[in-house]
């Protein structure tokens, strides 16, 4: 498992811990055992996914590591969330989340 992925599930278990429903949204292009070709979601979407429990309100986070920048579909996409009324930012750590969530 890559660095990032494992940023993405200690963040997903603290948002879960914290009064929230989250997941991981992933991104790409996949292939069939048969061969087949299939995508899943588009360019820019966000790594995680949920709402808070208290309110139902949505977010969306895209997690990258220290150092890392969100590409600028992914802040297309972030920008695009809150215009529409979600909770959307990315981060680099769980503590980052937290704080875009306001959970803690």
């Amino acid at each position: 498992m890559n660095p990032e992925t494992k940023l993405q599930n200690r963040i997903i278990a603290a948002l879960c811990a914290n009064g929230c429903v989250a997941r991981n949204h992933t991104v790409g292009q996949f292939y069939t055992k048969y061969g087949g070709t299939v995508h899943i979601g588009h360019h820019g979407e966000s790594d995680i996914m949920g709402h808070r429990i208290s309110d139902g309100k949505a977010f969306y986070i895209e997690v990258k590591l220290p150092g890392e920048f969100p590409r600028t579909d992914q802040l297309d996409f972030l920008e695009a969330m809150r215009n529409a009324g979600a909770i959307a930012g990315w981060c680099t750590s769980v503590e980052g989340a937290l704080k875009i969530v306001e959970v803690n």
